[in-house]
């Protein structure tokens, strides 16, 4: 008798076969996608720890440097502002100086043209007329004149003073003098010798510049005027009621 396989026994083989393979093709595929995972996660991690890194210190290091530039700027701004603060100030002090310059020199012209009273220390040129020669030709060489008045105050105002007066008559900017004779006429008032020119300011400054050698004092000696000078007094001068 011939032998026969028996189906039930074949489909079974094939079924354990086919069991067999799916199982392995399974296992396959769990490994494969288990290795597939493992490998997006080590990727993930390179990035984090590499490229992403990377960036965030870029971005540290652009932020570091826009502020290094804005803390520039600022200090530059800061010395400009303090530069200009210091070119206020000067000119502050310098417009300072300026007033106090422009004040004093209009209460120097105030006591020059008599507006205002004025009380110091000075100097004192007291003129007298020389004695008189019988034998001299001419007398008026004997007499002060005006051009000698004039020496004299020319040569105190010059040398700083802040005011004079004539016999205790305050000149001012338009006064005029004029020798009549043996008297002088000052602003219309005639005073005979001797005169008086008194004169505050410095003194030592005044009576050195009336002694000078060859100045005011020798010509007027040449001419036969008798000078006394007496430095250092109080001289009170009042502001004159108007100008003529």
């Amino acid at each position: 008798m011939k032998n026969r396989q028996n189906p039930n026994r074949i489909n079974r083989a094939s079924i354990s076969k086919s069991i067999v393979f799916s199982l392995v093709f399974l296992v396959l595929g769990f490994i494969l996608a288990y290795s597939y995972s493992l490998s997006q996660a080590e990727q993930a991690a390179e990035e984090f720890t590499g490229g992403a890194f990377f960036e965030e210190e870029e971005r540290f290091r652009g932020e570091l440097i826009e502020q290094q530039e804005r803390n520039k700027s600022l200090r530059e701004e800061l010395q400009e502002k303090q530069i200009t603060i210091q070119e206020y100030e000067k000119s502050f002090s310098n417009s300072e100086n300026r007033f106090t310059d422009y004040a004093e020199e209009a209460d120097a012209l105030r006591r020059y043209t008599g507006i205002l009273p004025v009380e110091g220390s000075g100097l004192k040129v007291t003129l007298q007329d020389g004695e008189y020669d019988a034998n001299s030709v001419n007398p008026n060489d004997y007499i002060v004149h005006e051009s000698h008045v004039f020496q004299v105050i020319n040569e105190l105002y010059i040398s700083g003073a802040q005011a004079i007066s004539i016999n205790g008559q305050r000149i001012h900017g338009n006064s005029y003098i004029v020798c009549t004779g043996p008297v002088i006429t000052v602003d219309g008032v005639q005073y005979p010798a001797p005169f008086t020119i008194e004169a505050i300011g410095k003194p030592e400054v005044l009576e050195s510049s009336i002694k000078l050698s060859g100045g005011v004092m020798d010509q007027l000696v040449n001419d036969n005027v008798i000078v006394t000078l007496d430095a250092g007094q109080k001289i009170s001068m009042p502001a004159l009621l108007s100008e003529s």
